[in-house]
């Protein structure tokens, strides 16, 4: 190859890069010029995300998006989602963002960006009370439940040595098998336990173990800094004001504890 057409191609494959790192910069602006911000929700995964009984979306993280949009001064476009689907939504810009319990993982981190958590989430394995588990080492020999791509998949599959992860593709399948009985053990996080435990009384459902206690980070695409640096702004700032603790105690229960918000935002 003679040095012009070296250099052409060079050329060529450096304006290619500056098309490709431009349009994720530039998110930030194509959101307020089209006055619509597209964020990944999970609907199945009560209580942060759901929908009410007019199949109308709500949930801490839904509220969050509300939020996050009014304040942004654009509507909002639900782009619904499973666990397994988050992050390939937001790289093949489906989604703007994600607000979908996106906890933090360094296998995760390799391919998004995290915004300063905006929540946290206990996740945990439980089942019923017959079951002798207080350890991942009780596990093996016997089948646990989880949510496929979740961080108690990788948890469990990692860690769990000698037991069988069954993997589900959504939330609602996991609850499903626990309530019905087609599982007798299930990581998953503090929320849905408890959902799991109102739906059915009579399996004795109670906590084995923590398994970690997560950030929940706003997922936005890599190289994508300006959208980046606007959202932990907003994230910081409404810690601050106390907005985000109102959104989890409305449907958590209890608030963000002083000091883990202070470790996030410092």
């Amino acid at each position: 190859m003679t040095l012009k057409p070296m250099l052409r191609r060079a050329l060529m494959l450096a304006a290619l890069s500056t098309v490709v790192l431009g349009a994720h910069a530039d998110t930030l602006d194509k959101i307020r010029a089209d006055k619509k911000i597209r964020v990944s929700i999970d609907l199945a995964v009560p209580p942060s995300g759901m929908t009410d009984a007019s199949m109308k979306p709500t949930g801490s993280d839904y509220d969050v998006a509300v939020l996050l949009a009014k304040d942004l001064g654009v509507a909002l476009e639900v782009v619904p989602t499973v666990g397994a689907t988050r992050i390939p939504n937001l790289q093949t810009g489906k989604a703007d963002i994600i607000i979908s319990t996106l906890a933090w993982t360094p296998e995760r981190a390799k391919v998004i960006d995290y915004s300063v958590p905006y929540a946290p989430q206990i996740s945990l394995v439980g089942g019923v009370k017959s079951a002798n588990v207080k350890s991942m080492e009780d596990l093996a020999g016997k089948s646990v439940a989880v949510n496929r791509s979740t961080t108690q998949d990788t948890d469990l599959t990692q860690n769990a040595k000698g037991a069988t992860v069954v993997r589900y593709d959504d939330d609602a399948g996991v609850i499903t098998a626990v309530v019905t009985g087609q599982a007798d053990l299930v990581g998953t996080s503090n929320a849905l336990f408890q959902t799991m435990k109102e739906k059915a009384p009579n399996r004795q459902l109670e906590q084995k173990f923590v398994l970690r206690v997560n950030d929940l980070g706003i997922g936005v695409r890599k190289d994508d800094p300006q959208l980046l640096a606007w959202v932990n702004t907003w994230v910081k700032a409404n810690h601050a004001n106390g907005k985000l603790n109102e959104i989890f105690k409305k449907y958590h229960g209890a608030e963000i504890p002083k000091d883990v918000v202070e470790k996030w935002v410092k």
